[in-house]
């Protein structure tokens, strides 16, 4: 992935792709000409992924792989989503009827091979829900997954909303919370601003906007958390979609464990002094900036998770934190070892693709130490295995 400080480094989108942008920019000009010239940022950053049609998650451009934006852990290797299974495993073994939900399928790689790998230990779930938001990745996973699954396809079952019926089993969110709209704010002497979204001369720009009741309050209590002060000037990002994301995923499970799988930090080190430009990021064809202005549903605009504040929200809806690492000692502790060790029949050229995937997987500079782990139980009281390496929920 590289690091780019001008957009005008990026690759002209051809002109289909402009076009889309275009009707979405013009949407999106609406919208903040109806509120007052200025709109906040969740909001923006809503459209910008989710309107229907023309957000980035809703339109049919590619978006993972190569041929994307971006690559996740699934597309690097199948050793992740094995071990994602073994963990898997120990969950649903335990339960009655369960079930694995993924939120937000991708291409579908993931749900492939975990439904393999628990195949070949006679593990499957009654069934494998997909929540996913947009007709065109669905399209995508229904047409992998009878290529490279077919025995296991009657398992799979889309749903277009969250169950209403309890249920015992698996959640599994991989890259999500990231990508859940997020409030910007900045810090000055007068106080808390939110940063939200003006035009000027034609173009989408920053503008400082009074807070509401609702935020400040979330603002003060996050910076008596932190025991210090931000500094005039700071910049950062406050998730306040997460509380109800959470509730309404909590309130169906009955049995199980949620995996929570991201970029992210503690809240201590999210809200680093040093961190003072916040921490949103863009993706577009294996770039990344910070600017979300550039052609909105073209590029993947994202924000690292606050743990802290996953665990927090997760106590007060009810669900226990039963882990929380790196994703490299969370492969290590659910059998990575053993399972790449399985691969090592294949010939030199592919043990070194092999190397190379386990490099990305595990080192501190690739995905290794920024992808954290969190595990959020109800009614399941066995230590997961994904944990027994490294806990550092002491961190949180």
């Amino acid at each position: 992935m590289t690091q780019l400080n001008n957009v005008t480094d990026l690759p002209t989108p051809d002109p289909d792709a402009l076009a889309q942008s275009k009707k979405l920019v013009q949407r999106i000009k609406q919208n903040i000409k109806a509120h007052e010239n200025a709109l906040a940022f969740d909001a923006y950053m809503s459209q910008a992924l989710y309107e229907p049609g023309l957000g980035y998650y809703s339109a049919g451009a590619r978006k993972f792989g190569e041929a994307g934006d971006f690559v996740t852990a699934p597309e690097i290797s199948s050793l992740f989503s094995r071990c994602l299974a073994n963990q898997c495993r120990q969950v649903i073994e335990q339960l009655s009827s369960p079930v694995i939900m993924e939120l937000g399928a991708g291409s579908g790689i993931m749900a492939c091979d975990i439904l393999t790998e628990l195949h070949r230990h006679n593990a499957l779930p009654d069934a494998y829900w997909i929540l996913e938001v947009s007709a065109d990745l669905k399209q995508r996973q229904q047409q992998l997954l009878k290529e490279r699954a077919p025995f296991f396809y009657d398992k799979v079952c889309w749903l277009e909303q969250l169950p209403n019926a309890q249920f015992n089993g698996v959640i599994l969110a991989n890259e999500v919370v990231d990508a859940l709209p997020i409030k910007r704010f900045v810090k000055k002497d007068t106080g808390f601003y939110e940063l939200g979204v003006a035009i000027h001369d034609d173009q989408f720009c920053w503008i400082e906007m009074s807070t509401s009741k609702g935020m400040l309050a979330s603002l003060n209590k996050l910076e008596t958390a932190l025991d210090n002060s931000f500094p005039d000037g700071y910049i950062s990002e406050i998730n306040l979609q997460m509380p109800d994301w959470l509730d309404s995923l909590a309130r169906p499970l009955a049995q199980g464990v949620m995996f929570v799988l991201d970029y992210g930090y503690s809240r201590k080190e999210y809200y680093h002094p040093d961190r003072n430009q916040g921490t949103l990021l863009c993706y577009y064809r294996h770039r990344v900036h910070d600017d979300p202005f550039f052609y909105p549903g073209l590029q993947d605009i994202t924000a690292s998770v606050d743990f802290t504040a996953l665990a927090e929200n997760a106590v007060a809806v009810g669900m226990d934190v039963k882990g929380y690492t790196t994703q490299a000692y969370f492969l290590l502790g659910s059998g990575l070892e053993a399972l790449a060790a399985g691969e090592q029949g294949q010939d030199i050229k592919q043990q070194t693709v092999i190397a190379q995937q386990l490099r990305t997987l595990t080192l501190p500079g690739e995905m290794g130490e920024k992808v954290k782990v969190m595990a959020l139980g109800r009614e399941f009281t066995d230590n997961l295995i994904g944990f027994k390496l490294m806990d550092q929920r002491y961190r949180l």
